[in-house]
């Protein structure tokens, strides 16, 4: 079995830094895989890795990996890209450290924060994050934005799959919004709340970004679920 090292990445005044776990609650850690196979977010994975239009030899960084399940699939669509998953729960990453030995897949991970990414500047082909996003607040958010576009080369591409919802306002498709309005803010916190009417797309274009947009809207079980997508532009 291959060993996967996990760099620490973490400022030293970040050590007791606090983070949403992916369950909500660090004891569910355990159940994660669990619920994200019967919640069938491999599909989602898949679909984001498609639109993103990943190269073999091309870098990625997973920002919010977890236990690495949507690094998992660009390796699977892409065994030559390099990987690198991005998360702040240390005990996430030593499962996706676990399940990369067991596959013999060559992944790399770093405990860290999004707003605070290890890459210089331009030096990355492909950003991804997979709901990971609804789990930052405000100032983590708006810093992820600003790394992203940072560490991104020109023409290099942010892709982001993530509960939310495009504008509803007046001019919009009433009959297909009224379809799923009035589910939209079921069970949704207050950080999933900000995705709805193009948070994300409004995040990126606030970080640099001059072509954000929602590249596809699915209706999920748990939810609507936008892939937003961003690319740096060249200059």
């Amino acid at each position: 079995m291959t060993t996967i090292q996990i760099i620490d990445g973490r400022a030293e005044g970040e050590r007791d830094r606090p983070f949403l776990p992916g369950m909500g609650r660090t004891w569910l850690l355990p159940l994660y895989d669990l619920f994200t196979r019967f919640a069938r977010v491999r599909a989602l994975h898949d679909r984001t890795v498609e639109l993103a239009g990943i190269s073999p030899g091309q870098t990625v960084l997973d920002v919010g990996c977890g236990t690495g399940n949507l690094s998992f699939s660009v390796l699977r669509a892409v065994p030559g890209a390099v990987v690198t998953g991005h998360d702040p729960d240390a005990g996430a990453l030593r499962i996706a450290a676990r399940k990369a030995g067991r596959r013999g897949v060559r992944l790399s991970l770093v405990q860290g924060y999004a707003d605070r990414l290890l890459p210089e500047d331009g030096s990355v082909d492909h950003v991804v994050s997979s709901l990971a996003l609804h789990h930052v607040d405000d100032a983590g958010r708006e810093g992820f934005g600003r790394e992203a576009h940072r560490i991104l080369r020109p023409g290099g591409r942010v892709t982001i799959v993530d509960f939310g919802a495009p504008d509803h306002g007046p001019g919009h498709d009433h009959g297909h919004n009224h379809q799923h309005g009035s589910r939209r803010h079921r069970g949704m916190n207050a950080y999933t709340e900000r995705n709805l009417d193009n948070g994300i797309v409004s995040l990126l274009t606030a970080a640099g970004f001059t072509d954000a947009r929602e590249v596809d809207h699915i209706d999920h079980r748990f939810g609507p679920i936008t892939i937003v997508q961003a690319t740096r532009a060249a200059g």
